[in-house]
């Protein structure tokens, strides 16, 4: 039998649909939350995410500003702009578009943002407080992907679970997230002895290492739900994911199709971080 699909755009819609309501409420208390958003350079993808951001702000009511800005600009002059944001009462959440031009340093740049307008979840602080079980913005990404999880209906309590990837962004807040919940983590990467072996026990498996077919059928445990996270292209240039979907979803309890399931989900959990940071500052 075939997984069931797990929709992110189905899903996003319904999260978009809370956070105009809950904005509403806000604005009604003389609060209008705002998103700056910075674009330095014109790396093409930044620039569509960029845009989907933008008008996903606008659909749910919240105000959003994109401010562009030439890759020559200097560093400097990008943290300088981001500290006037900071002390801006009007901005709630602050977002740089990754990656920045090489003269830059990234995390310089995301340290510079105040941790209460962190609504990527990027910052040491976000993470230190996800990693102590204290209140913070949780990264988008897997934000997302356990609300995903959440409408398989799994109870995560003891469950096996396997994150493959370990980056800063994605693979370390999902495992902590995961363990959040009570599940038995294992996190797996480039340099994972026998990873099926790891794969083949879980009963959830987060793929998100960017390589295409990182995870197959013969991977899989009958019923497993997989959340895919990668963006990858195939032979023929069509978007896809790290998990080879046609054959793992005839295994597989519940899959992520890629696109349309875990994309639209960070976009939406940005949303929702934004709007939490201008209920916060309200308070």
């Amino acid at each position: 039998m075939a997984a069931q699909l797990i929709d992110g755009n189905a899903l996003a819609r319904q999260i978009r649909a809370e956070v105009a309501g809950r904005t509403q409420a806000l604005k009604a208390r003389g609060v209008q939350p705002h998103l700056s958003i910075i674009l330095v350079g014109e790396d093409p993808a930044s620039v569509v995410y960029t845009k989907h951001k933008v008008n996903d702000s606008t659909e749910t009511g919240l105000s959003a500003t994109l401010e562009r800005y030439p890759d020559t600009m200097a560093e400097a002059e990008l943290l300088a702009r981001i500290r006037t944001l900071n002390a801006d009462p009007k901005v709630h959440g602050i977002l740089v578009q990754l990656p920045l031009p090489k003269h830059m340093d990234a995390h310089k740049v995301i340290e510079t943002i105040s941790p209460a307008k962190d609504v990527d979840g990027f910052h040491v602080q976000s993470a230190g407080a996800l990693l102590t079980g204290l209140p913070g913005f949780l990264s988008c990404t897997p934000y997302g992907c356990m609300k995903l999880i959440e409408t398989t209906g799994i109870d995560l309590r003891g469950k096996n679970a396997v994150v493959i990837g370990r980056s800063n962004n994605v693979g370390k807040p999902m495992a902590l997230m995961l363990l959040g919940k009570d599940a038995t983590v294992t996190m797996c990467h480039s340099r994972t002895k026998d990873l099926k072996a790891h794969t083949l026990m879980a009963d959830v498996v987060v793929a998100a290492v960017g390589k295409r077919n990182v995870l197959t059928k013969d991977m899989v445990k009958p019923g497993a739900v997989v959340i895919d996270v990668g963006m990858n292209r195939n032979d023929e240039g069509k978007l896809c994911g790290d998990v080879d979907f046609d054959g793992v979803k005839e295994v597989a309890g519940w899959i992520t199709p890629v696109p349309g399931g875990v994309g639209p989900m960070t976009r939406a959990m940005l949303l929702v971080n934004t709007l939490e940071a201008a209920e916060r500052a309200s308070q």
